[in-house]
């Protein structure tokens, strides 16, 4: 075992203090990974909080990973020690299953994919997540970061750029569709650069238009606020597709109102609370209201390929790890532009 340094929630809606974790020895199909960045993504504050449940402590959050190879097992064919490499929101699934035949692990039913943090491993050990200095992770669930990212700015490209890749390539976002983002925030940006580089025609709904100049230099052709009713008006049967990137309820109805007829209203943020739907807002128009989680890792490595070849990485803030907690607070204030990074040498 190693001793590593981390930061750790140590029980609900506690502050993360530092700390130390064991991780396992490096097996014959594992790789030791010195972890240089960690993303905060919004998931690890409702995780942290226990906003979706009951959750395991202590809590090493993080799973947006960007490091180098440190170490390999004897049986590792995939990566050599000092490879740029990437871990996102699994590290195991059940390998069996047809999803994860067909390369959708995230999707496994053969017991679930197992998360980076607040999991337990096949051995029924609690994983911890990547505000750390190390991790251990089998060959099958790492990729590889492409030289043309600089590795803060791939760090959150590991659970924003696949979580919202996966979607707009799901539903053929491309040249000849009109794909609207919902939310500018961490996932918001990197959906914008997305739908923008598959050829899309893109508009961003967020609440206000403080953030409009960021949006079109992102990649959108149109910007509008949902608090001005008028939006809902004008733009009604315009989207083919609408991804939604936020984890506050939305009013469901007004929103797919907003597609054509056979579009997609798809959610990737996940709100704490229930919402509430009339069906006729899917019937009328055969209209689909659906979701996606993050991809599997052929399609996560296809996505960091994807984002090195078009030349972009995340719009991050570097921060040290005695910032987390403030990094927290300013992401439920939507005070960040666009997603904190921790610079793991902090640690």
């Amino acid at each position: 075992m190693t001793t590593v340094a981390a930061y750790a929630a140590p029980a609900a809606k506690a502050p993360l203090e530092r700390t130390t974790i064991e991780r396992r020895p490096v097996g014959e199909f594992d790789v030791l990974i010195d972890i240089k960045f960690a993303g905060i993504c919004h998931s690890d504050i409702h995780q942290a909080q226990e906003g979706w449940g009951e959750a395991i402590f202590p809590m090493v959050p993080g799973h947006e990973i960007a490091g180098v190879v440190a170490e390999v097992g004897s049986g590792v064919t995939e990566f050599a020690v000092g490879d740029r490499v990437g871990v996102g929101c699994m590290v195991d699934s059940c390998r069996e299953c047809d999803n994860c035949k067909a390369g959708l692990e995230q999707y496994c039913t053969g017991g679930g994919m197992i998360g980076t943090y607040n999991a337990l491993d096949k051995n029924g050990e609690p994983t911890y997540g990547g505000y750390s200095q190390k991790i251990v992770v089998d060959e099958n669930y790492v990729v590889r970061i492409p030289d043309g990212l600089s590795l803060d700015v791939a760090a959150p490209l590991l659970c924003a750029g696949i979580t919202t890749y996966s979607p707009l390539k799901h539903w053929n976002a491309g040249p000849g569709k009109k794909v609207a983002i919902v939310g500018m925030g961490g996932l918001g940006h990197m959906a914008v650069k997305i739908a923008h580089a598959l050829g899309a025609e893109v508009t961003v709904l967020s609440q206000s238009l403080r953030k409009k100049d960021d949006g079109l230099k992102l990649g959108a052709d149109h910007y509008y606020a949902t608090s001005d009713p008028k939006t809902f008006r004008e733009l009604a049967g315009s989207f083919d597709i609408i991804l939604s990137t936020v984890s506050a309820p939305l009013d469901l109805d007004g929103y797919l109102s907003l597609l054509k007829t056979d579009g997609a209203f798809v959610n990737v943020g996940a709100p704490e609370e229930p919402v509430s739907l009339n069906l006729f807002s899917v019937i009328m128009g055969r209209k689909s209201l659906a979701g996606s989680g993050i991809g599997g890792i052929q399609e996560t490595q296809e996505m960091l390929d994807f984002c090195a070849e078009h030349g972009f990485g995340a719009e991050i803030e570097l921060i040290r790890a005695d910032q987390i907690n403030e990094a927290y607070e300013r992401v439920q204030a939507s005070d960040v532009r666009y997603r904190f990074v921790i610079d793991t040498a902090t640690i």
